[in-house]
């Protein structure tokens, strides 16, 4: 987790209007403007491969997935956009159930994820794990399941919010498990997760 701006606090619409008309993608945490680390080749296959297993089981349904253009939005109601307290994220696949419900009219961030995906690397996992799911499980009522993926090995855990409003984990790990998310009526087969993604260790040895 990276500042990109001066170590200053900016307001979320000072946030929303810098960010508007960046070429890169930053998050915002309580007032800083952070970096969004680019994809490595490993990240990109996995998201890809991601986007196209849950897009084709989604289809025709009443939920829609988005890929990581569209920004999460994690805080308290809006007041005059005074509020820094919050997390504007852009998940690696964010599932939407019905029609989405945007922040304002730029409809480029949405307040009722269903389902997100992160596709973690070493320099983002803490982050995904640690103050980024806090924010999710705090602020985002309408999530159901929040999976971090691992682009070193195949490893999927799989964060899930049961009734009562308690989470339970479950790992799955091998290329030949899946993974059932069943808010959405979805399975995830680690074959089609981490199909023709090379991990580290079976890289060829110089």
């Amino acid at each position: 987790m990276n500042v990109a701006f001066p170590p200053q606090l900016f307001s979320v619409a000072e946030y929303l209007a810098l960010e508007r008309a960046a070429e890169e993608r930053h998050e915002y945490l309580d007032g800083r403007i952070l970096d969004k680390p680019s994809d490595n080749w490993e990240h990109g296959g996995i998201s890809v491969n991601l986007v196209a297993s849950v897009g084709l089981q989604l289809k025709n349904g009443p939920f829609r997935a988005r890929t990581k253009a569209t920004k999460v939005y994690s805080g308290p109601t809006q007041s005059a956009g005074k509020t820094t307290r919050c997390l504007f994220s852009y998940p690696d696949v964010v599932v939407i159930c019905d029609e989405p419900q945007y922040l304002d009219k730029a409809r480029d961030v949405v307040l009722n994820p269903k389902v997100i995906m992160e596709v973690h690397s070493e320099s983002t996992e803490a982050f995904d794990r640690g103050e980024k799911f806090l924010r999710y499980l705090t602020w985002n009522e309408s999530l159901t399941d929040y999976l971090l993926i691992s682009q070193d090995k195949p490893q999927i855990e799989h964060y899930t919010r049961q009734p009562d409003g308690a989470w339970t984990f479950r790992l799955t790990t091998g290329m030949e498990a899946s993974v059932a998310l069943a808010s959405i009526d979805c399975t995830l087969r680690m074959a089609d997760v981490y199909d023709r993604v090379k991990f580290p260790d079976a890289e060829p040895e110089n």
